[in-house]
């Protein structure tokens, strides 16, 4: 503005000089036109032809509402581009991006618009207050005056106009964009480390959970509602009952409680409302440190590399209490102490499926998953289910490491045996105090949840009198507002009526006070362990349960060449104590005793002993069978001498006489089927006889070399259809001598 102009706008006006004003202002604002033309002579023909875009923006919506100027400032941008030779309906102004940051172009549409104009070639100049409203990037920064220089278009602000293909005026653009980005992160830090100061005091709160709320001076004190208060505990206690996350959400689901939540936002703000329970609600209430009566801040900071593109809250992590940033303790009410609080999270640890933690008790039958370690290398045997009933614990170090195998897994009935026997054991000597303290719970549970209907219908009964009074209190002429409090007092009588039957139902099933039979079976109960541990109505998973009450881990020590298992209980508390176990094995050579016992075999056959007397023994002397199937038999012998050789090669000379075969070896030797030679022995065709040691079911065949030959013209001249052969032929020679 020219002096003469400002001592017009300074200088009181009168009606008389207010024309002179007008025609004085026409020929000063074509003389700034002229000067602002020849201060930019870096704007051609060229420039003109193309479009002149306007980018507004501001950071946030507070500032949309409350910094009026500067947004009024940014769209005066257009009178600018008109007075740099834009005609106005050459002027697009692009105000899409109010409300929004410009760390990053991800969300910002109007900033992906004005790149996508610029790189059709349509735009001659962007103008911006401020170059920092372009972008607070130097990534966005750099590819948007890099785009420029591409297609010729100007950039302009208050201070001037420049060619991105200038030397001088590419300069000026970077050390503009290393500031704006520079300034963003100091805006960053300084609000920042206020946050943290006043974290580090434990007063920085944005909402708070369940169970608190937040008074008008900041101060956090308990929910002054009784009943809230309640759930809120309720949850904690049933989790140190149950252990599992999940066995709490389905107790609360099952009994129908709600939680009761304080309304964080809206024209409902601060209003208690009753939701169902969830999972994600019941995760955050347990692991959140403020019910033990801590303040913690910078539990769970933002990961940039695992941040997601259009999902804002993604990409932060969970960090361990050793890495928060402040951690204040007793600075709130609490609901737990902190040693609790520490033993709640070990638990949720441990409830992980992950490789180092027991996991949660399953359904399926094998009873030690997650508590049964390798005694070789350390590692927790998984579980698999070859049926039902039927499970096996193996060690998959060999497959996870991909090396040779060397440990080696079981099956999961023996030492589940072993390690039930055990824990009965353990709880017997405390089975009348069991039954007392069973006892105690139930009652304990009845009340609480009385105590928690209770605390319902006295609430459903306040909101039936709250709409009575409401009511009432209106006149009965305004019907307009009659009939709205009408249908609310109506509402809340039918919900209470509804939940006063509930209620009801309640208590038919579950009377406030056990009755003598329910005590006397709980006391029965208590007397018999295994009849209740054995119980169709006791589930594996509450078998699991008692275990891991008491049995911190146990540990197998399996070998591949023996039936016999070191097992180690580890119980909690710190003892131990130490037991063999007989487990099943696939073969006889993995049995540990299996030398002596087939020398132990082959001594009662050389005596004589039959093989079902050799049974006997066995079975006698605490010998077991592989697969603990069952004790040796008679077949089972039989058996393991066919396999072994004893019978041909061992023991078949001492039975042998001169000339003398067993049938199969002559049979091979003569290159006969035994079948057809086992039809000739029961014809008479041949010269055979029993073995020696009776129930054998072997033949012993006297066949001399004539003899041999006699077979071999037999053997030849034998084909299906032929029925009849020549005496001789059928007719066996007489031994010279036998062995008898």
């Amino acid at each position: 503005m020219s002096e003469h102009e400002l001592s017009v706008a300074t200088c009181p006006l009168n009606e008389s000089q207010s024309v002179s004003v007008l025609t004085t202002n026409v020929p000063a604002l074509t003389e700034r036109r002229q000067f602002l033309r020849q201060r930019t002579s870096k704007i051609f023909d060229r420039h003109h032809e193309r479009l002149a875009i306007v980018y507004v923006r501001q950071s946030s919506p507070h500032q949309v509402l409350e910094h009026r100027e500067s947004r009024a400032r940014q769209y005066a941008l257009v009178d600018h581009a008109v007075d740099l030779g834009w005609p106005k309906d050459r002027v697009l102004v692009i105000d899409e991006d109010q409300g929004q940051s410009g760390k990053t172009a991800d969300h910002r549409t109007g900033f992906q618009r004005l790149l996508a104009e610029v790189g059709m070639d349509h735009v001659g100049t962007v103008l911006g207050l401020e170059l920092n409203r372009l972008a607070r990037s130097s990534k966005d920064w750099h590819h948007l005056f890099e785009l420029c220089a591409i297609f010729g278009t100007l950039l302009t602000d208050e201070d001037g106009v420049y060619d991105a293909n200038d030397p001088n005026d590419r300069l000026i653009l970077g050390l503009k964009g290393i500031m704006s980005e520079m300034e963003l992160h100091t805006m960053r830090c300084r609000l920042e480390r206020g946050k943290l100061n006043k974290a580090q005091r434990g007063e920085l709160f944005h909402k708070v959970p369940l169970g608190y709320v937040k008074l008008p001076t900041g101060e956090v004190v308990l929910d002054p509602d009784e009943q809230a208060r309640a759930v809120v505990q309720l949850v904690f206690d049933k989790f140190d009952e149950i252990g599992t996350l999940y066995g709490v959400f389905r107790y609360l689901i099952e009994h129908r409680i709600r939680l009761g939540m304080r309304i964080q936002d809206g024209p409902h703000r601060g209003q208690l409302e009753w939701r169902r329970p969830s999972l994600p609600t019941l995760n955050s209430l347990l692991h959140n440190p403020i019910y033990a009566g801590a303040y913690a801040y910078g539990r769970r900071p933002s990961a940039p590399r695992r941040k997601a593109a259009g999902r804002g809250q993604s990409g932060r992590r969970w960090l361990p209490i050793s890495e928060w940033k402040v951690l204040l303790h007793n600075r709130l009410p609490a609901y737990m102490t902190w040693e609790q609080y520490l033993a709640n999270q070990q638990r949720l640890q441990k409830n992980r499926s992950l490789p180092g933690s027991t996991g949660t008790p399953r359904r399926g039958a094998a009873m030690l998953t997650g508590l049964l370690m390798c005694g070789s290398c350390g590692r927790c045997l998984r579980s698999s289910y070859h049926s039902k009933s039927q499970a096996t614990y193996s060690c998959e170090r060999h497959l996870r490491e991909d090396t040779q195998q060397v440990c080696h897994g079981l099956q999961a009935t023996p030492i589940d045996e072993l390690v039930t026997e055990q824990v009965l054991q353990a709880v017997e000597p405390a089975a009348l105090q069991l039954s007392l303290k069973a006892l105690a719970e139930v009652r304990q549970e009845r009340d609480r949840l009385h105590r928690h209907w209770q605390q319902r219908l006295e609430r459903a009964r306040y909101e039936s009198q709250r709409a009575e009074r409401q009511y009432q209190a209106v006149e009965p002429e305004n019907r307009l507002v009659v009939r709205t409090l009408e249908q609310r007092w109506e509402k809340a009588l039918r919900e209470q009526r509804e939940l006063e039957d509930d209620y009801d139902r309640f208590l038919r099933e579950l009377p406030p006070q056990l009755r003598d039979d329910e005590r006397d079976r709980i006391v029965a109960l208590s007397r018999d362990l295994p009849s209740l541990w054995h119980a169709p109505a006791t589930t594996a998973v509450d078998r699991k349960e008692i275990v891991r009450l008491l049995i911190e881990r146990v540990v197998a020590q399996v070998r591949p060449d023996s039936e016999h298992v070191a097992v180690t209980i580890h119980w909690q508390g710190g003892c131990t104590t130490s037991h063999q176990m007989i487990r099943p094995v696939r073969r006889y050579e993995q049995l540990r005793d299996y030398d002596q016992l087939m020398d132990q075999i082959a001594e009662w056959w050389r005596e004589g002993t039959t093989a079902a007397q050799i049974a006997e023994k066995l079975n006698e002397e605490g010998f077991r069978t592989p697969k603990k199937r069952g004790e040796y038999t008679k077949a089972l012998v039989q058996k393991m001498l066919s396999r072994r050789g004893f019978r041909r090669k061992t023991i078949s000379q001492e039975q042998l006489g001169d000339n003398e075969w067993w049938l199969s070896d002559l049979a091979d030797t003569l290159q006969v089927p035994v079948t057809k030679f086992r039809s000739w022995v029961a014809r008479g065709w041949v010269n055979a006889r029993k073995s020696a040691w009776h129930g054998q079911g072997q033949w012993i065949v006297w066949a001399d070399n004539q003899e041999r030959q006699r077979l071999l013209r037999l053997s030849a001249a034998s084909k299906r259809g032929i029925v009849s052969y020549p005496t001789s032929w059928k007719t066996p020679k007489a031994k010279d001598d036998t062995k008898q």
